[in-house]
């Protein structure tokens, strides 16, 4: 299967980050965790991370694919 990642990083230091198999965010600092209550309790915001996996990131993988086997 394919996962979606989404790393929000702020001097070189990733504070919060989304990841399309658990379908939520996860802040890693005190700023990064605020924000994931915030965002995973909007609908709207988890909806179009997780569209990201159908829109960006399957399309993109069967052509990288694609090219990838036409190599071998």
């Amino acid at each position: 299967g394919i996962e979606f990642i989404d790393s929000y990083v702020f001097n070189k230091v990733e504070y919060i980050r989304f990841n399309s198999t658990v379908g939520r965010f996860v802040g890693y600092t005190e700023h990064g965790v605020k924000n994931a209550e915030a965002w995973n309790s909007d609908a709207g915001i988890l909806g179009q991370e997780q569209a990201q996996l159908e829109s960006y990131c399957k399309p993109n993988a069967d052509i990288d694919y694609s090219a990838i086997l036409d190599k071998t």
